[in-house]
C-alpha cells in the first residue's frame, strides 16, 4: 500500500511540473507540450496533480475541451478506486 501512494505522489508530482513547464513554455513563447502528453501524464492517478496545476497555475483553465477530457479522466480514476478499494482494505 505504501509503495502504490509513493507512487500515486510521484505521478501526481510529475504531472504538475509538466503543467508548470507547460505554463512557463507558453509565457515565453516556446514549443509548447501536447495536450495528449499533458493527459496521458494525468492518466496514471495524476487527476489531483492536474487540477493542483489548473487551478493554482491557471493554465489551460479556459479550455472547456481540454477540462472535459481531464474530467473524464478524473471520473475514471474514481471508478477504479471505487471498484479495487476493496481489495486496498483487505490488505490493510
Amino acid at each position: 500500500m505504501k509503495i502504490l501512494l509513493n507512487c500515486l505522489l510521484f505521478f501526481n508530482l510529475l504531472c504538475f511540473l509538466l503543467f508548470f513547464l507547460d505554463k512557463r513554455k507558453a509565457q515565453r513563447g516556446q514549443r509548447r507540450i501536447a495536450e495528449n502528453t499533458l493527459h496521458l501524464a494525468t492518466l496514471p492517478g495524476a487527476a489531483p496533480g492536474a487540477w493542483a496545476a489548473i487551478w493554482l497555475l491557471h493554465h489551460k483553465n479556459r479550455k472547456a475541451a481540454f477540462w472535459g477530457i481531464t474530467l473524464g479522466l478524473t471520473l475514471l480514476q474514481g471508478a477504479v478506486l471505487y471498484f479495487t478499494w476493496p481489495y486496498f482494505q483487505a490488505t490493510l
